[in-house]
């Protein structure tokens, strides 16, 4: 239900574009009269997204981080190495 009232938010850019483009987040208006506590919810609101990231995108293999070109090397190595070994027993 939305009423007619004014709300403050923080928006939270995603740095990678994939997942979510923003997280938009409503303030309760009593933190804003304190002075310190703009950079304390920047802060929580960053936390809260990061937490959302963590615990639903699945963690990254160590072999998703290799390029492509050392996938390309393998696969010729390996090759090279069946090859070898059917010319050494004569198939």
């Amino acid at each position: 239900m939305v009423r007619g009232t004014n709300r403050r938010v923080v928006v939270v850019r995603s740095p990678d574009p994939q997942i979510f483009e923003e997280a938009i987040f409503i303030i309760r208006e009593d933190l804003f009269r304190r002075e310190d506590s703009a950079d304390k919810v920047l802060r929580q609101a960053r936390q809260a997204a990061n937490a959302y990231l963590r615990k639903t995108t699945p963690p990254r293999r160590w072999y998703a981080r290799l390029p492509a070109t050392l996938y390309a090397g393998l696969g010729a190595v390996a090759a090279g190495i069946a090859w070898l070994a059917f010319r050494l027993v004569g198939v």
